[in-house]
C-alpha cells in the first residue's frame, strides 16, 4: 500500500433534522457573534431561517450577508471580505450550494492571511488557519462541505481557478437532506451529476487508494439509483437522502483522491462561457470516460456494476464500455445537454479551449490516461458533435 493522507472535516453531522444542532455546534466552537453567508435567492426562500433560528435560540447574535453570486469571481469574494473584516465575527456559517460554501471557506482564511486572494491559488499556499466555520449544503452535488478546495472565476483570463488547503476543511459540516427537497429539477440534475463526476473521477484517479475506492463506489451506487427519482420526484425523501449521502461520500473521495480531465476540460467552459460547474462537468463526463476507459478496464467494469448494469457473462472490456454507455444514459435521462454546442460553444472556439485546458496540470496529472493538447481537442470535438459512439 502506498503512502496517502486522508482528510475530512473535524465533525460531520448528517441526517434528517440534523440542522437543529447548529446552535450547539457553533457554541462549542466558541462563537459569540456569527456571520451567516448565503445568496439572495436562498435567503428569499426562507431556508436561511433554518440556520438563523437555532443559532438565535442558542443565544448567539447573528448577521446574514446574502451577496454571493453564482460561479463567484474573485471580485465578489474581495467585496464580501471588505464588508466582513474587522466586524468581530468569530464563527462563519455558509448555507447554500457550492458557490456559497466556497466563498465561506475563502472568507475564513482571508480574515487571517494578508495575501491577495489570487496569490493563494494552487496547493498549500495558505499560511494560517482561518476563522472557524460551519458548512451547510442545500444541494447534493458539489461536496464542497468536505473538501479542501474552493473554486473561483478569474475574470482577467476567464478561467476557473482553485485554492487547495487543509485550512479550507470546515470545523463542522451539517448535511440535512430536508434542506434539499425544494431544489428545482434542473439544479438537482446538474448538482447530482456533479457528485457523480466526483465519484467516478476520484475512483479512477491516479491518486485513488483503497479508502477512497470504497467510498467512491458507494457514492456511484447511491447516485445511480436515486438521481432520476430526486430530479422528477423532488419531495421523495429517500431519494434525497441517497443523494445527500452520495454527494457527501463523493466529496470525501474527491477531497482525498482528487479528480482529473473532466474537471480540467470543464474549467474553461465555466470561465469563458459561464456554464454552471455541474453542467460543464456532466456533459463532458461521457466523452472523457470514453477516452479514459482503456487505461483502467477493471475499474470501469466495477463502475458499471455499481451503476446496476448487468455485466454477467461480459468480458472485462465490454463491461467497462457498458459503464460509459450507462453514464451517458443517466446524464440524458436527467436532462443534461449532450453537446457543448448547447451551451454556446462554436467549433472555432475549440482550439483555444483545448490550449487552456492543457495548462491545468494539477488535474491532468491525476487523470488515468495522459492527454495531449490534440487529445483534449479531440474530446471537445466529439462533445461538440454530440455523439458518444458512432452507430
Amino acid at each position: 500500500m502506498s503512502i496517502s493522507v486522508f482528510r475530512t472535516p473535524n465533525e460531520l453531522v448528517t441526517g434528517i433534522g440534523s440542522i437543529a444542532h447548529i446552535g450547539e455546534k457553533a457554541r462549542k466552537l466558541g462563537a459569540t457573534k456569527v456571520l451567516v453567508v448565503t445568496d439572495k435567492v436562498l435567503n428569499q426562500t426562507g431556508l436561511v431561517d433554518k440556520v438563523v433560528t437555532p443559532l438565535a435560540q442558542a443565544g448567539l447574535p447573528v448577521h446574514v450577508i446574502d451577496e454571493v453570486i453564482p460561479e463567484p469571481p474573485f471580485e465578489n469574494l474581495e467585496h464580501l471580505a471588505s464588508q466582513v473584516r474587522d466586524q468581530g465575527y468569530d464563527v462563519f456559517v455558509g448555507i447554500g450550494g457550492g458557490s456559497v460554501l466556497d466563498v465561506t471557506k475563502a472568507l475564513s482564511i482571508m480574515m487571517t492571511n494578508t495575501d491577495d486572494v489570487r496569490d493563494l491559488v494552487g496547493i498549500d499556499k495558505v499560511a494560517n488557519k482561518g476563522v472557524p466555520f460551519i458548512l451547510v449544503p442545500t444541494t447534493s452535488g458539489t461536496g464542497s462541505e468536505v473538501t479542501c478546495n474552493a473554486i473561483f472565476t478569474d475574470t482577467r483570463d476567464q478561467v476557473k481557478k482553485g485554492i487547495v488547503s487543509p485550512f479550507l476543511l470546515p470545523d463542522v459540516a451539517i448535511v440535512d437532506p430536508e434542506l434539499t427537497v425544494t431544489v428545482p429539477p434542473s439544479v438537482t440534475a446538474a448538482t447530482g451529476m456533479d457528485a457523480f463526476v466526483h465519484a467516478v473521477e476520484s475512483y479512477t484517479a491516479i491518486r485513488a487508494n483503497e479508502l477512497t475506492d470504497a467510498i467512491a463506489l458507494h457514492a456511484i451506487k447511491l447516485v445511480s439509483r436515486s438521481l432520476r427519482q430526486a430530479v422528477y420526484q423532488g419531495h421523495h425523501l429517500k431519494a434525497r437522502e441517497d443523494m445527500a449521502m452520495g454527494s457527501l461520500l463523493a466529496g470525501i473521495s474527491l477531497g482525498n483522491a482528487g479528480v482529473g480531465a473532466v474537471h480540467a476540460l470543464a474549467y474553461p467552459l465555466g470561465g469563458k462561457f459561464k456554464v454552471p460547474h455541474g453542467v460543464a462537468n456532466s456533459l463532458l463526463l461521457p466523452y472523457v470516460m470514453k477516452y479514459n476507459v482503456v487505461a483502467n478496464i477493471p475499474k470501469f467494469a466495477e463502475v458499471a456494476r455499481a451503476m446496476g448494469e448487468n455485466v454477467d457473462g461480459l468480458s472485462l472490456r465490454d463491461a467497462a464500455y457498458r459503464a460509459v454507455h450507462a453514464i451517458a444514459k443517466l446524464s440524458q435521462d436527467v436532462g443534461i445537454p449532450a453537446s457543448i454546442r448547447d451551451v454556446g460553444v462554436k467549433e472555432e472556439d475549440i482550439p483555444a479551449l483545448a490550449a487552456e485546458a492543457s495548462k491545468i496540470d494539477r488535474l491532468l496529472n491525476n487523470n488515468p490516461r495522459w492527454l495531449t493538447v490534440a487529445d483534449i481537442e479531440t474530446i471537445y470535438r466529439e462533445s461538440f458533435g454530440g455523439k458518444l459512439f458512432q452507430e
